[in-house]
């Protein structure tokens, strides 16, 4: 029999980093090792969406190394080859798809004779994955080729996970996955709309979220599921990546910008947040100012801005002709348009009532995923509240 070990469990990178971590770390807990700051094993799950991603995971884990006897890297930068080359040797890169990977672990530490039953998720809201993998395919993103291909979990397993998070006390719950619109649980017949739709029964879930979804999967059908499924958020976050067309084509996404636009008409009164790359090869100022345009009539109200960093093994792997200092300078532009956007809709919310989820002290999240400011209220508390005033911050409850 193994002994117990204390760990430690921790992400960097998206919500699906945050889930698989979150796997690795209850699996341990059930096989009966001990969760501390300070441990003898460290489990990082790693991100490789940029250069800066991989350096700061590289980071982490020579942290770790000072400290943890034994350090596990999981997640996307565990299999970008190369990607954690000359690190000390007690850190072992862990490149197995994300289904294998908590028993990969756990084997290493082996079961004990106990468990500790129950082990909720670190968050006050829970991260669902329902979907891993990706067969996009576009030119600048490494996620296909350390994800895999598009894969479902089977909706009866998703579902029993939701009834399990909220019986542990999370009444929020967010369905993640690399391209979540891709579900498809074929026995089930249910697509992502009809995942909504089931998940969205589950008793005592107060609020369903989507974590992210392509705008080609933004169809009438899922708006409706989100519209009449009581505890779904009016929130999308749709990645739009530029508002030029010539850029989406070198990009190889699969929409124009007009179409990008169209689909969100469908999603009135939805709050909307993107992710755009600034400095893409190709990108000249009349095609960012496109961008900025494109943004602006989307409504944008919170926008994640990437300069553009060449990733291994894509299509776009040996191109960077945008200065470095050029990609600030859009950067600042396109967070300036984007806050200013923001400040006016949340201006607009001003005298309006709204159900805030506490996550933090003094902060919380609406039903549409704007930012509240609440004070004195307990953190996993859903607390009525109307906006008084705006802040930089957030809305500032009355």
């Amino acid at each position: 029999m193994s002994r117990v070990a204390t760990f430690s469990a921790r992400f960097l990178g998206c919500k699906v980093s945050h889930a698989d971590v979150q796997e690795v770390r209850e699996r341990l807990l059930a096989d009966g090792h001990l969760e501390a700051e300070r441990s003898e094993v460290a489990v990082i799950g790693t991100c490789c969406v940029t250069r800066e991603a991989v350096a700061k995971s590289r980071k982490a884990a020579r942290r770790a190394a000072g400290s943890a006897r034994r350090v596990y890297l999981t997640g996307c930068a565990a299999s970008l080859p190369g990607a954690f080359d000359g690190l000390p040797g007690n850190v072992e890169v862990v490149a197995l798809p994300s289904e294998r990977t908590p028993g990969f672990v756990a084997g290493r530490l082996g079961a004990l004779g106990c468990a500790t039953a129950g082990a909720g998720l670190d968050r006050v809201r829970a991260f669902v994955k329902v979907q891993d993998g990706c067969g996009f395919a576009c030119s600048f993103c490494v996620i296909p080729s350390v994800r895999g291909g598009p894969r479902s979990r089977p909706a009866a397993r998703v579902l029993a996970e939701i009834r399990r998070r909220v019986g542990q006390g999370h009444r929020e719950v967010v369905l993640t996955g690399i391209n979540l619109g891709c579900y498809r649980d074929r026995e089930a017949a249910l697509d992502l709309a009809g995942l909504v739709r089931a998940a969205g029964a589950t008793p005592g879930l107060a609020r369903l979220r989507l974590s992210s979804v392509e705008v080609n999967h933004v169809t009438p059908a899922l708006l409706a599921a989100l519209r009449e499924t009581g505890a779904a958020s009016p929130h999308l976050h749709v990645p739009l990546q530029s508002g030029d067309d010539g850029v989406l084509r070198a990009m190889r996404r699969r929409y124009t910008a007009a179409t990008f636009l169209r689909r969100l008409e469908l999603a009135d009164r939805f709050n909307v947040t993107t992710d755009v790359i600034v400095g893409f090869p190709g990108e000249d100022e009349a095609a960012f100012e496109r961008t900025l345009a494109v943004v602006e009539l989307a409504g944008i109200t919170r926008a994640h801005v990437f300069p553009y960093s060449p990733r291994p093994g894509t299509g776009t792997a040996g191109l960077d002709p945008v200065p470095a200092a050029v990609k600030r300078e859009r950067g600042s532009r396109l967070r300036a348009a984007v806050r200013e956007a923001r400040l006016a809709a949340w201006a607009r919310k001003l005298g309006s009532e709204d159900t805030v989820l506490v996550d933090r002290p003094g902060r919380g999240y609406g039903d549409d995923y704007s930012p509240w400011l609440v004070e004195g209220r307990p953190v996993g508390a859903f607390v009525a509240v109307r906006a008084g005033a705006v802040t930089e911050e957030g809305i500032l409850a009355a």
